[in-house]
């Protein structure tokens, strides 16, 4: 059964950074590409960011220079470092495996002063 459970997210000041977390479970991590997605309220579903099974990265543009991800396979996990938060990346932030179609939980994100 393919899990994912994210972890990392909470309140940051706008300039602030945070790192998710997702662990991966009931599949061969290292063998498939991973993403983050996230949602803000009354908002369509984003892509934040994907990285293949070799490490390459794609991020939407928004968020290119201030997010990164990356993936530890030895963990099973696969990250997503913010930087430099906006009050606009306030939303829920999920973890997802395309080639299974699921997604975790979430983790809220929130920047405000």
């Amino acid at each position: 059964q393919v899990q994912l459970v994210e972890s990392g997210g909470g309140l940051v000041q706008p300039g602030g950074s945070l790192r998710l977390s997702c662990a991966a479970s009931g599949f061969t991590f290292s063998n498939r590409q991973m993403s983050w997605y996230r949602q803000a309220p009354g908002k369509e579903r984003e892509l934040v960011a994907t990285i293949t099974t070799a490490g390459n990265t794609a991020y939407t543009d928004s968020m290119k220079g201030r997010f990164t991800i990356s993936r530890d396979n030895a963990k099973n996990t696969v990250y997503l470092q913010m930087n430099n938060l906006k009050p606009e990346d306030t939303a829920v932030y999920y973890c997802y495996a395309p080639f299974f179609g699921v997604r975790g939980q979430g983790t809220q994100v929130t920047v405000s002063s």
